[in-house]
């Protein structure tokens, strides 16, 4: 190679380095790589070395000794007496090198060249891909709109792209080309074709990646976040406790005046957020669940089935339910409950507590002989 050829071969590797973003030696191994399979095309076993520094390319044959009556093969083999012509103490088994002159190597060896090339460095681009985001799942990732058809949305997240369908928007919002996007990556796959990732802004993970970030009693552990249960765009239910007696947990994630929990409702458009605490008793959880009704009676029914009915008089039936039930239906995941509201006038409430009363004993004492057995 002339001085000119050298210093194109030069900018042309620096241009790929800079331009995909691949460590300089992935793309000397390519050109070596692709050296090789060239003079393959052409004369045999080769070795190949690239100087990245001074653009120097240097091609050797690489031939192996064999025994006389085995030689057969010039392209790869040198016969054991014309070896020892070259190297005295030579053995069977090792090789020979001999530097050949970078010549053309014509159109198919230059093609084959280009593919090798190719080949590698978009291999070397899916494993950096790889490395940057298969960590991500049930992560939330920030991209710029670039595109849409009639389905999806495709967000630029820097060396990939995630899809995000028009039905895991929040319902409601209007999202514009060339604007950022906040989105929670609700499905990935690495395969040999790349990197797939599927975002969502209803998913309920949104809401619970926003809660760690904005919230920071949440991000250091200080109040748990047990549950969260979201119909978005309208309204979600979350529940929250703290080991530390000091820490209100409730209090702390709403904030002074609402200072914290309104940070991520401007991040939800219109929808409501229900803050309650957890409890480790399910009648007490359940009944913190059905916020904003009060004075309601929960009866577990099934412990097993964890099936739960609740009385509630005639001011908080409706509020009980909600509108178009979800009220008791986001209390129902929160609290992993099956929960059936029914108003006071309609039953014996007398009835109700001696029944579900014995029903809990019968599971306090069945508990106590299991743990009685196991001991």
């Amino acid at each position: 190679m002339n001085n000119k050829q050298i210093k194109e071969f030069l900018n042309a590797m620096d241009a790929i380095v800079a331009e995909k973003g691949i460590d300089k030696s992935v793309v000397v191994e390519a050109m070596e790589q692709a050296m090789v399979a060239a003079y393959k095309k052409k004369g045999g076993a080769s070795r190949c070395v690239v100087n990245p520094n001074t653009g120097e390319i240097k091609l050797y044959s690489v031939r192996t000794v064999v025994e006389d009556e085995n030689y057969h093969d010039e392209k790869n083999q040198i016969s054991l007496s014309d070896a020892k012509k070259l190297v005295d103490d030579i053995e069977v088994g090792e090789t020979i090198e001999k530097q050949v002159e970078m010549t053309d190597f014509g159109r198919v060896a230059a093609g084959t060249a280009k593919q090798v090339v190719v080949q590698r460095i978009k291999e070397a681009e899916k494993e950096i891909i790889a490395n940057m985001y298969g960590d991500k799942q049930d992560e939330l990732m920030v991209g710029t709109l670039t595109r849409e058809d009639s389905k999806t949305y495709y967000v630029d997240l820097g060396k990939t792209f995630g899809l995000l369908p028009k039905d895991e928007i929040i319902p409601g919002e209007k999202l514009e080309m060339g604007n950022q996007v906040k989105a929670y990556v609700s499905k990935l796959e690495i395969s040999n074709k790349g990197v797939f990732i599927l975002l969502s802004r209803r998913h309920y993970g949104f809401l619970k990646r926003l809660l760690e970030i904005e919230i920071p009693e949440i991000n250091d552990g200080t109040v748990i976040l047990y549950s969260v249960a979201r119909e978005a765009g309208i309204r979600s239910k979350i529940s929250v406790y703290s080991n530390n007696d000091n820490v209100e947990a409730v209090g702390a994630v709403i904030g002074a005046n609402g200072s914290r929990i309104n940070r991520v409702l401007k991040q939800l458009g219109n929808e409501k957020i229900d803050v309650v605490l957890y409890d480790k008793d399910p009648i007490t959880f359940i009944k913190n669940a059905l916020s904003p009704a009060k004075d309601l009676e929960v009866f577990i029914t099934n412990p097993k089935k964890k099936e739960a009915v609740c009385i509630a008089n005639h001011d908080n039936l409706s509020l009980a339910i909600g509108k178009k039930g979800i009220n008791v239906k986001l209390a129902a995941r929160l609290t992993r409950y099956k929960i059936d509201v029914k108003c006071l006038d309609d039953v014996n409430i007398l009835e109700y507590r001696e029944k579900y009363n014995n029903i809990l004993k019968e599971e306090e004492v069945s508990e106590t002989n299991e743990e009685n057995t196991n001991a």
